[in-house]
């Protein structure tokens, strides 16, 4: 079985997500409802961001976590593979 592995900032992080998760249920509204494209463009962009500066702020904290001579628990390789996903 794996060991969970949560960061002091996970609880902000579900709740950014969980922001991005209402925001995009309702792009999916305004398609429904035959919003006008160049709004849904802009509102999708906006998810976009969202899950983007989401995904951002969790690699960034989970690299501050790994360098922090305390808990030294990543490898050089693991650091490798997750900054790819900047």
């Amino acid at each position: 079985m794996i060991k969970p592995h949560v960061h002091a900032t996970h609880p902000a992080l579900v709740a950014r997500l969980k922001r991005a998760d209402g925001h995009l249920r309702a792009v999916i509204e305004m398609i429904e409802a035959g919003k006008p494209c160049l709004e849904i463009a802009q509102q999708m962009q906006a998810v976009e961001k969202a899950v983007a500066n989401a995904k951002r702020a969790l690699i960034h904290d989970h690299l501050d976590y790994c360098l922090d001579a305390e808990h030294s628990t990543a490898d050089r390789d693991e650091l490798k593979a997750i900054s790819r996903y900047l």
